[in-house]
């Protein structure tokens, strides 16, 4: 399959935010969402960083679900609930693209 390239990217940068997440059930995936002002709908987001490992629990995936709001979904590999520790400062990687290029196929 050929992809589409739709333009630039105007800027690259680090995000970080405290966030206090939720329990996260047992044996389950959940996104969560977070308030993050200045995130665009159109802005990708890269990889993501909490700053303390807890046994059994995993990030999934990030993702922008809509203007100022992030979504990350964590996953549970254990048997009982675990609430991700409260008040850290997650950073993550924003991509803002610059869409005046016109799409061409690659």
């Amino acid at each position: 399959m050929a992809g589409v390239i739709t333009g630039n990217v105007q800027s690259i940068g680090v995000v970080s935010v405290a966030l206090t997440p939720a329990l996260v059930a047992a044996n389950t995936t959940a996104e969560q969402t977070f308030t993050v002002p200045g995130v665009l709908s159109t802005d990708l987001l890269g990889e993501v960083n909490k700053p303390s490992s807890q046994a059994g629990l995993g990030i999934a995936g990030i993702r922008v679900t809509a203007a100022n709001t992030i979504g990350i979904t964590f996953s549970n590999n254990t048997a009982a609930g675990i609430t991700p520790t409260a008040a850290e400062t997650y950073k993550f990687l924003l991509v803002r693209p610059d869409s005046t290029q016109a799409g061409f196929n690659v």
